[in-house]
């Protein structure tokens, strides 16, 4: 009867097309690998591939066994992955908390690769801002969190930088600081800031009062829309505002000094007594691999 090395030698032939990428991807000998192939087309008592070309076709009987294999395989993972986590191998839940104002298109294609390694996967996704974050992965709340660095981080928590974040300051095209170029910065100070602020009061070290008139929130989207209505200028990532900017609803602060963006460096978090586990090293993998090479 068939054996799982040849299922998984007959789909990966099929995935990466030949029997040759089939050995790289799968770590093993060509020989092994055609052998495989051959011995469950031999147990099924048909032919799998024509091999009458260059590279081998799947054929029509190929066709309908495979999504069967796959099946057996995805269903074999699972039992491995329950009976690791039933034994306290390994854990199979993840809660991660992400800053809104981190671009996250690709966030779909990490997830579907993260749980073709653990199909068993448990996972709960939180928004906040990058403070109430930082306080989540400390307490145990989240498992991994998503952020824009800070200073200052408690020590129980493994961190690693992943990528940068362009920001600049943003305002109304009908606010009065769009009417003309600012000489300075101080000049900020006669108008209202829009900031960044945690849930618990706390402030980022980037997104500190600089006026002395100030409204609070604890997400870039509700920033922007205050920024959009006109009630004061703020920092936001330029992702999020270029489709205002675009429109002509919102605008750069015309300052003098020509340049005044900056970049935040986006962190992926994880409380030191969970960090080694392999769910969750393969997650910072892959958000170092896919997430903020997006840009």
């Amino acid at each position: 009867m068939f054996s799982l090395e040849q299922l998984e030698a007959f789909i990966e032939t099929v995935e990466s097309g030949s029997f040759s990428n089939a050995a790289r991807q799968l770590k093993k000998a060509q020989s092994v690998i055609s052998q495989h192939v051959m011995n469950l087309e031999i147990d099924c008592g048909v032919e799998l591939f024509d091999r009458s070309g260059r590279y081998p076709v799947l054929t029509a009987v190929g066709s309908k066994l495979l999504p069967y294999a796959r099946a057996t395989i995805l269903q074999h993972r699972r039992l491995k992955h329950t009976a690791l986590s039933l034994f306290g191998s390994q854990s199979s839940e993840v809660c991660l908390a992400m800053d809104e104002g981190i671009p996250i298109q690709r966030i779909s294609e990490i997830i579907q690769l993260l749980e073709s390694d653990f199909p068993n996967i448990e996972l709960e996704f939180l928004s906040a801002s990058s403070i109430d974050i930082i306080d989540m992965v400390h307490s145990g709340r989240a498992s991994t969190g998503l952020i824009f660095s800070e200073l200052s981080m408690p020590s129980s928590i493994d961190f690693e930088s992943i990528g940068v974040i362009e920001f600049d300051l943003y305002v109304a095209s009908s606010h009065p600081l769009a009417k003309s170029v600012a000489p300075n910065m101080d000049s900020l100070r006669l108008y209202r800031q829009l900031c960044i602020r945690s849930r618990n009061t706390k402030t980022s070290s980037f997104q500190q009062a600089f006026s002395p008139d100030v409204w609070y929130a604890d997400n870039y989207y509700v920033l922007l829309e205050l920024a959009l209505q006109g009630h004061g200028w703020c920092l936001l990532p330029e992702h999020m505002a270029s489709s205002s900017v675009s429109s002509g609803n919102l605008t750069r602060v015309p300052i003098e000094f020509e340049q005044i963006g900056w970049y935040a460096n986006v962190d992926v978090i994880q409380h030191q007594d969970k960090s080694s586990l392999p769910l969750l090293k393969r997650l910072r993998q892959l958000f170092r691999e896919l997430l903020v090479g997006q840009k």
